[in-house]
């Protein structure tokens, strides 16, 4: 078995270990999953089955994922992941959290010198990754990419259960373009650049802009998925006095704040407002603004892949590969003057 981590690396790093529904919680009697194998007192004379005697049993798992407190998206993808990848369905869980794609890689790599079998990867940014990838498969620890793509041979790792952001980019901008509007002077506030998500939604506009004379880019700066961040840059556009009509925002929570600015500044938006106002994730609340006709438009991003990645490992552990080394998310985007409540109420994260 490889060597356990570090003392130096658990102060310095914070890796959280997570049971069924559990956060971060590494002390309380439910959440025994990983503190079993290191910290008996947690578990007491527990029944046998919730032991850490049964932590030889279990898949131990490296996760690798993005800050909880992101977004809404992340909350619900993190959620997911742990009701997952929990003792009672097989798994010791090692979690790692962080929007800093250098801080993932080096979690990543303490994993890989640890003792995992599996590394789950939704990394902050697409690049850097290969020496990651190739030490896992050198220590034969399968790697399977969730929720975002990253540049890499795809013989380093096993699956990609991902969302396609390239599509979620092209279907908002299609529907903005059916809004059939004579000039479309657009606020564009990006996600943390360089991430999947990020490069799939601007793509499509970036394209589509470069393409039509009277589509305009009034702004594009990123708010790092921060709804504070996108109400200053909103804001910087109205008091300078620019005009625009179209607030482009890579996430619900960067839309939440842009549409702040615009009340604060007494702009109208939404259906039949002076300002159409654009999304994505599906937030519940963000879909019942949608409903409400605050908002114009909400693209869907999946969070919730963490079954199918557990049917991924279930299937290698009996020695069977996955069917298909790329999983595509089903997502679709939802309209103000269509959406329903039974589409909320289906669809809200």
């Amino acid at each position: 078995m490889k060597k356990l981590l570090s003392l130096a690396l658990a102060l310095s790093m914070t890796f959280a270990l997570a049971a069924c529904g559990a956060t971060a919680d590494t002390t309380a009697p439910a959440d025994d999953g990983d503190a079993a194998a290191t910290e008996p007192a947690d578990t007491g004379d527990a029944a046998p089955a919730d032991t850490g005697d049964a932590a030889g049993d279990l898949i131990k798992v490296g996760i690798i994922n993005n800050d909880p407190n992101e977004s809404g998206y992340r909350t619900a993808n993190v959620a997911d992941f742990e009701r997952v990848f929990c003792e009672d369905n097989g798994y010791e869980a090692q979690n790692f959290y962080s929007l800093n794609n250098d801080e993932q890689i080096a979690a990543a790599q303490q994993m890989i010198q640890g003792d995992i079998d599996y590394l789950l990867l939704s990394a902050a940014a697409t690049t850097g990754w290969d020496s990651v990838l190739q030490d896992a498969q050198t220590n034969g620890i399968q790697v399977i990419l969730f929720d975002r793509t990253v540049d890499a041979d795809e013989s380093l790792y096993v699956a990609s259960v991902v969302s396609d952001m390239a599509k979620e980019g092209e279907t908002a901008v299609n529907w903005l373009t059916e809004q059939g509007l004579d000039e479309y002077n657009i606020i564009h506030i990006q996600g943390t650049m360089g991430s999947a998500a990020q490069v799939g939604r601007t793509g499509a506009l970036d394209t589509k802009v470069e393409a039509e004379a009277n589509w305009n880019i009034v702004t594009q700066q990123t708010a790092d998925w921060n709804a504070e961040t996108a109400q200053q840059i909103v804001q910087s556009v109205i008091d300078a006095g620019t005009p625009f009509n179209v607030v482009y925002a890579e996430n619900d929570n960067m839309a939440q704040g842009a549409v702040a600015a615009l009340d604060k500044a007494n702009i109208t938006h939404g259906v039949d407002g002076d300002v159409i106002v654009m999304g994505f994730d599906c937030n519940k609340w963000a879909l019942e603004e949608l409903l409400a006709g605050n908002w114009n438009y909400d693209g869907q991003c999946n969070p919730f892949q963490a079954d199918t990645i557990d049917g991924i490992i279930k299937g290698l552990e009996a020695g069977n590969a996955p069917a298909e080394k790329t999983i595509i998310m089903n997502e679709v985007g939802f309209d103000a003057k269509t959406i329903t409540q039974a589409d909320i109420d289906a669809n809200g994260i």
